[in-house]
């Protein structure tokens, strides 16, 4: 696997956290003031700010979360710079993956809507491109194709901010006015919107409760009116979240599963694919195989970590693991080894 230079690492690096400055501004402006809140014994920042009509606050995130607290304190001192931003981005996208233009405008307007700032996470292939700065990897092109965009956020959270995106066809037309609800089983509800080019947008959170939830539409208080389709171990997969960037425009920040889970995560759900879609099936295993190997590059014990947590979530977890890494080629078995040793190692 070719490996990228360490001054396009840094380089990435540095993007993320402009791009992390860049939220703030885009977000928030001077007019207004970050406000601690106590809910349930923990604390939350909420920016408020008075305009005509009354007081508008909106949730920022924990208080505990070193990243967002750093910044409330530094806010008045943040400069956005678009135009060195975007000299980077076209720097890195040299070398490393970007999305197309739809896939990028997408998750800009998502991010510029709010949803990360609500603590959801971007998953399937365009997070996976998202992980080739963060491991100073190249990632094959075909690893990254998609004609879609998957979103995920825990229902419990998407009750707890208090605050929503706007309305989500209204947002997702402003970028394609061919966007429409995609029909499910319940009329009242809509987990998906499809474009004329056919390309999806789908909602997704944890399935936590019986069998009989998977599949069915969950109604989601912060989603702007979108519903989410609820799967298992996706709760394993959004636990978490790393933050990294996407290379469009000035660079749009994401909330992305840690590649180590999302590799996890991968290899199990290949196992149930293979019952309704072998190239679906096939990608996984692909995408799972070039992690693992990305990951023996300085974060073997992080690969090792996942791999325990999830076999020690049950038998049924174990057994898909089993069965997926049967798959696997000889030295991706090794290095899920190695990985497995050094977290034993360290524990």
């Amino acid at each position: 696997m070719q490996t990228i230079g360490l001054a396009l690492q840094t380089t990435f690096a540095e993007l993320i956290e402009r791009c992390l400055d860049a939220a703030f501004d885009q977000d928030f402006d001077e007019q207004g003031q970050f406000v601690p809140v106590t809910s349930k014994g923990r604390e939350y920042w909420y920016f408020q700010r008075y305009q005509e009509g009354g007081r508008d606050r909106r949730y920022v995130g924990p208080v505990a979360e070193p990243e967002i607290t750093d910044r409330v304190e530094k806010f008045k001192e943040l400069k956005a710079d678009f135009t060195e931003r975007r000299s980077m981005v076209r720097a890195l996208s040299q070398v490393l993956p970007r999305p197309d233009a739809l896939t990028g405008e997408i998750v800009e307007t998502l991010w510029k809507a709010g949803f990360f700032r609500l603590r959801g996470v971007l998953i399937g292939s365009v997070a996976f491109q998202a992980y080739s700065g963060l491991l100073g990897v190249k990632l094959p092109s075909t690893s990254i194709m998609t004609q879609d965009a998957d979103f995920a956020q825990f229902k419990a959270i998407s009750d707890a901010v208090d605050d929503s995106l706007p309305p989500m066809l209204d947002t997702l037309q402003r970028i394609d006015e061919s966007f429409k609800p995609v029909p499910n089983l319940d009329p009242h509800a809509t987990t998906a919107y499809i474009n004329e080019a056919k390309y999806k947008v789908e909602f997704l959170t944890p399935n936590r409760g019986s069998d009989e939830h998977q599949g069915k539409p969950t109604e989601m208080a912060a989603l702007g009116g979108a519903s989410a389709t609820p799967l298992r171990y996706l709760d394993f997969l959004i636990k978490d979240p790393i933050w990294s960037v996407i290379l469009h425009r000035g660079g749009v920040p994401v909330r992305v599963p840690d590649p180590a889970r999302y590799a996890v995560h991968k290899l199990i759900v290949s196992t149930v694919r293979h019952e309704s879609s072998f190239a679906k099936a096939d990608k996984d295993l692909f995408q799972a195989g070039i992690l693992i190997k990305a990951l023996s590059n300085r974060r073997s014990f992080d690969l090792g970590e996942a791999l325990a947590i999830a076999e020690n979530t049950g038998p049924k977890w174990q057994a898909a693991i089993k069965r997926a890494l049967a798959g696997l080629g000889e030295d991706e078995l090794v290095l899920v080894e190695t990985a497995r040793a050094a977290y034993r190692a360290s524990s």
